[in-house]
């Protein structure tokens, strides 16, 4: 008797089972086999079993999308690996943020520093190469300060919890106070690269999006919000990008309870571009929040997203699929029914309205180069952080394990897992980049976790 999963028994099964009754007999007498060999017993695999698991395997290949080899765009060597844990913060709680920028002495020289927040109220500047405290201010905000970025050489802008946005100096000194947000600011994001024209945008969880423009050269530091972008849910992630065609800025979002990245015009009265779904052929509701994206540093139009997936963060590289600038005219209305019998007029109907909606959704699926699962364990209440690596091989990304892991943006598989906060513990967040002295550069990855422990990752 054959093994009860060889292709002889599944096939006596499926003609025993269909009553192809003078087939099954022939059948059986061909192949040697007992006469009750098409008996179907609990647990048996049949045709019908095999087809429904190669229809799930195809629909999990087709979410699941990796990349191929490409030994060019490989996860690169050298890549950060060793734990230095920074021991000089006077105080120990939650980090609740860290980045490295490069900041200007008053010497008039510059160095990356190293600044960090904490749930105690405390903002620190530390020495990003040798990772020693050079300031600390307390009380900065009236609340933990979630995000900050430098404005300016010597300009540092944070937001907090209570939805304050200061400007301050590298030594503690506030040089403007605004607060136009009436709940947390939980992102920041600027585009500094022309001074003339700096752009700045706050995302609160009172469902909107603040944008400033100002001149770094008139004095001016941020001033009233030029523009306000209303949202139907809480902002989650944004992005400053510019435009392929006229290189005129573009604010990318992502906001709770959708699948979306949305593309807004940077202007007085900004409006809505266009938006991408990251879940094209997803038939749920909401498959997933686009909780946090980054740029790729060497192609500005790959985007880096880490979602809200749970029980494990899901990790995506997209092709940007920018939205024209100026609006596309409409095109002449088409009728939904015939005007004459014989009428040769095309008619709008339900399948032509599903044929363009595919012919979308197979676009903007075709721009997810990978879709991966990164086994970084989450929850509806984790906040999920993403960063390149600078030479674009790879992307780290956090979890609520302890862990930090590395996925190689070619194929989508982890690479690399880091282990230096306390198992269990969530790590909140992530800075990858060089950081720059006066004799050398270095790859380093910075962390910040709820285990009070703030680590600079060296090769």
């Amino acid at each position: 008797m054959p093994a009860s999963d060889s292709e002889i028994l599944i096939v006596a099964r499926y003609l025993k089972a269909n009553n192809y009754t003078e087939t099954y007999d022939a059948f059986v007498q061909e192949a040697d086999l007992p006469f009750d060999a098409g008996n179907v017993s609990k647990g048996d695999l049949t045709l019908e079993k095999l087809l429904d698991e190669k229809k799930n395997f195809d629909v999990a290949v087709k979410f699941e999308k990796l990349g191929l080899e490409d030994s060019n765009e490989a996860w690169t060597k050298n890549a950060p690996s060793t734990a230095h844990e920074v021991t000089g913060l006077p105080t120990s709680s939650n980090i609740l943020s860290a980045r490295v920028d490069s900041l200007q002495n008053d010497d008039g020289s510059s160095s990356s520093t190293l600044y960090a927040s904490t749930a105690d109220r405390k903002f620190h500047l530390l020495d990003a190469s040798t990772r020693t405290l050079q300031k600390t201010v307390s009380d900065l905000h009236d609340a933990p300060v979630l995000s900050s970025l430098q404005l300016a050489k010597d300009r540092i802008l944070t937001a907090s919890m209570s939805g304050q946005l200061y400007v301050s100096d590298p030594a503690g000194r506030i040089l403007e106070r605004r607060r136009d947000h009436t709940k947390y600011i939980v992102k920041i994001a600027a585009l500094v690269d022309d001074p003339s024209e700096t752009y700045i945008a706050t995302a609160g969880w009172d469902n909107k999006i603040n944008l400033y423009k100002n001149d770094l050269g008139t004095g001016v530091e941020v001033g009233e919000p030029v523009a306000k972008i209303p949202m139907s849910s809480k902002p989650e992630a944004i992005l400053f990008v510019r435009h392929p065609d006229n290189n005129r800025p573009v604010l990318l979002a992502s906001r709770t309870d959708s699948s979306f990245i949305f593309y807004y015009s940077v202007e007085e009265e900004p409006h809505l571009l266009g938006k991408q779904n990251l879940a094209p052929h997803s038939n749920a509701w909401v498959a997933f929040t686009p909780s946090s994206f980054e740029l790729c540093p060497t192609d500005p139009s790959l985007l880096a997203v880490g979602t809200s997936s749970i029980p494990h963060m899901k990790l995506l590289i997209v092709t940007l699929l920018f939205p024209p600038w100026e609006p596309q005219s409409a095109p002449a209305p088409v009728p939904s029914t015939r005007q004459a019998l014989l009428g040769e007029q095309p008619t709008e109907t339900q399948a032509s309205q599903a044929r363009a909606a595919l012919a979308i959704a197979d676009r903007e699926s075709a721009a997810i180069k990978i879709h991966c699962t990164t086994l970084a364990p989450q929850t509806a209440y984790s906040t999920p952080a993403v960063a390149w690596r600078p030479d674009g091989s790879g992307v780290w990304v956090n979890g609520d394990d302890g862990a930090i892991r590395g996925i190689e943006a070619s194929t989508g598989k982890i690479v690399s897992t880091l282990k230096g906060h306390e198992p269990g513990t969530k790590v909140r967040c992530l800075w990858a980049g060089v950081v720059k002295n006066a004799s050398d550069e270095k790859e380093v990855l910075v962390s910040g976790g709820f285990d009070h422990k703030l680590i600079v990752w060296e090769a």
